[in-house]
């Protein structure tokens, strides 16, 4: 009898409660990939708990700008789990994503943050220790493309702000020392992923620089090649934003259960799982549990060296900018 109604509904065109289920999209940045496939299980155990209903959700990676780009053209996603803020604010000009979406979710809609740091071979031959190593003839440094990665683009704003602190402010002599550190690149890849791989797996360079919750993470997947964490002096704050893309969760119909999905990353199980993958939290008990994974470090916020994000993509990061001054010729 239940068959016999359930193909009656669907020949009418509705949906048999007993079947509905909820679908996502999460565009994400290169990286996240593990992360996610731990969060997604998890977050719909919860969904069905509160809802009784069913929730997929599919995963789309690469580099954050290339992402922010690819729904520009058209990639349906739900909502975005970024690792810079600039790539969120392209989507909202564009009228995709609320003008207010940092006020959508504590922290500045920031679940979690990192830091770019380093992850060196085994027993550190180098004696890499902060980012003035990255800059000595004998050292060679792997980090994606700042021009198609979010993470690369915090590479750069560290070492430009530590540059900045060691040189008094002056800005000759930071940008020299920039300079020199991508000098010291031999091949610029587009995202963090393939970084990764060429550090890890084709054995080039010697520290890559990447998210800490990467260098975690690396070092745990290739525990055999004895990769040791370095985490440097200071650094800049890595802010991962997220964010409802309401013209296509509107079209979808699925607002309720994108909110729900980017909420579970502030909630205790959500912060847990951020913290077991090295991502600092700002739940104080998880915090305070795995204190231990994550060393003390000075961390600047970008509107504090930069004058914010704003002023970051018009002087550095625009066409014909500061970057592209440094960056010529790599």
């Amino acid at each position: 009898m239940k068959t016999r109604i359930a193909a009656a509904l669907i020949a009418l065109g509705l949906a048999a409660p007993a079947f509905a289920q909820d679908a996502l999209l999460n565009v994400s940045y290169d990286i996240s990939r593990e992360l996610f496939q731990q969060i997604n299980p998890e977050f719909a155990k919860d969904w069905k708990a509160k809802t009784g209903r069913d929730v997929s959700v599919d995963q789309s990676h690469a580099g954050s700008s290339k992402q922010a780009r690819a729904i520009l053209e058209g990639l349906p996603a739900d909502v975005v789990t970024f690792n810079q803020v600039t790539d969120i604010d392209v989507l909202a000009k564009a009228g995709m994503v609320d003008e207010d979406w940092r006020s959508a979710f504590p922290n500045q809609a920031s679940p979690y943050y990192s830091l770019p740091a380093f992850l060196v071979r085994k027993d550190n031959p180098k004696g890499i220790k902060d980012w003035d190593d990255l800059a000595r003839d004998d050292v060679k440094v792997i980090f994606p493309n700042p021009k198609t990665s979010g993470n690369a683009r915090y590479t750069y704003l560290a070492a430009y702000d530590y540059g900045l602190k060691t040189f008094g402010g002056d800005v000759e002599k930071t940008q020299a020392f920039v300079k020199k550190i991508f000098a010291n690149v031999p091949v610029f890849e587009t995202g963090g992923r393939a970084a990764t791989t060429t550090f890890a797996e084709k054995e080039i360079g010697d520290v890559l620089v990447t998210f800490e919750a990467e260098t975690g993470g690396i070092a745990k997947q290739y525990a055999d090649k004895g990769f040791v964490r370095v985490t440097p002096s200071r650094s800049i704050l890595a802010e991962f934003p997220v964010a409802i893309v309401t013209e296509n969760a509107e079209k979808k119909g699925t607002e309720e259960v994108a909110k729900a999905y980017l909420g579970f990353l502030y909630a205790p199980a959500g912060q847990e799982i951020l913290a077991q993958n090295f991502n600092r939290v700002h739940d104080k008990d998880v915090l305070a549990k795995h204190a231990a994974d994550f060393p003390d470090v000075t961390l600047d916020p970008v509107e504090d060296v930069f004058g914010g994000w704003g002023k970051v993509t018009e002087e550095h990061f625009a066409e014909g900018g500061i970057l592209d001054t440094l960056f010529v010729n790599q």
